[in-house]
């Protein structure tokens, strides 16, 4: 038997974690929130403990043997540091704390629906910027704009999902995008696993420190909060944030990044598919539809972006920020 079958498995079962992972951390987060754990301090718990058990597998990794003159991977300069502290910020914390605001509002597939309309913002913010897209890619944009527009006037047609959930939900878009769009210029650490943990721990400490200051976090009722409320945090510490991660990084060091970008648009329809099938959110007429054009709009961005623009080195991991029409996260 080649290599060739069993990197192949692997690259698909990587692919296959971020689809499923990353596609029901929106359930998870809908689950915290029901269950009496404030947003802001949820997210904070979850990000500092990811952040903490991420350092801890740097400094693990950082006692073998390593060239001579190198610096071991935890240890980044104090720009990398504040590169990385931004990030946190707009992807951390006003991407996944404001999303997790909105989701006491909004069900968990309208939310990652909405939230799938990153790759559009990107498109726009490289307008802004002097960029021309081609045709197609203007195309996609048309199309997935005018899905957003659909579920978000209509609220997807659900009772109960108030405005001010979906206007969050934008805001979160515009500053994952934004931050997916300033990333390459930042001068992140080149390696990820230490860009991911520096970015969780910042994210996790401001979070924490909003929630105290805003007395958020006093009306946590510890033994008020069911057991699944807890799960689900630490399904979205272990698998969310550092499982999905693990198989991303894996994914883009070893397939070509227009599949890896694949997710963009399978996250959103797991995320509905998840909250129907276990959280019994309802999938209306309005959901299925303008979703369809949503989800098919960033489909075709994501597909023309990656044929306008073939390069050699499409097959090998990409250097930081080369990720971004793909949304950058991190769970």
């Amino acid at each position: 038997m080649t290599r060739t079958a069993p990197r192949s498995a692997m690259i698909w079962a990587a692919l296959g974690t971020v689809y499923i992972v990353w596609g029901s951390t929106y359930l998870a987060i809908r689950v915290v929130v029901d269950s009496g754990i404030p947003p802001f301090l949820g997210m904070g718990i979850r990000f500092l403990i990811a952040g903490l058990l991420l350092l801890g597998i740097l400094l693990l990794f950082s006692r073998r043997p390593r060239v001579e003159g190198s610096r071991p991977i935890w240890r980044i300069s104090a720009r990398e540091f504040r590169a990385t502290a931004v990030m946190g910020v707009l992807l951390l914390v006003l991407g996944n704390g404001v999303v997790a605001i909105a989701e006491q509002t909004v069900p968990s597939g309208l939310t990652a629906l909405i939230i799938g309309a990153i790759p559009l913002w990107f498109v726009l913010l490289r307008v802004l910027a002097g960029e021309r897209p081609g045709s197609l890619t203007w195309l996609g944009v048309l199309v997935g704009l005018g899905g957003l527009t659909v579920i978000s006037l209509s609220r997807g047609g659900i009772d109960g999902v108030e405005t001010w959930g979906v206007l969050l939900l934008f805001c979160a878009t515009v500053s994952w995008a934004f931050g997916s769009f300033i990333s390459p210029r930042l001068g992140l650490p080149r390696n990820g696993f230490a860009a991911a943990t520096y970015e969780m721990l910042a994210a996790g400490v401001i979070l924490v420190t909003i929630s105290v200051i805003t007395g958020e976090a006093s009306g946590l009722d510890v033994g008020a909060v069911p057991a699944r409320g807890w799960i689900a945090l630490a399904y979205l510490v272990v698998l969310g944030s550092l499982l999905g991660f693990t198989a991303y990084v894996y994914a883009l060091a070893h397939a070509p990044l227009s599949l890896v970008g694949t997710y963009a648009y399978v996250n959103p329809v797991v995320a509905v598919l998840l909250g129907w099938a276990i959280l019994a959110e309802p999938v209306t007429s309005i959901v299925v539809v303008g979703g369809a054009f949503l989800v098919g709009g960033v489909a075709l961005v994501m597909t023309s972006e990656r044929t306008a623009r073939p390069t050699p080195e499409d097959d090998e991991e990409p250097p930081p920020g080369q990720a971004d029409l793909a949304s950058e996260r991190t769970g």
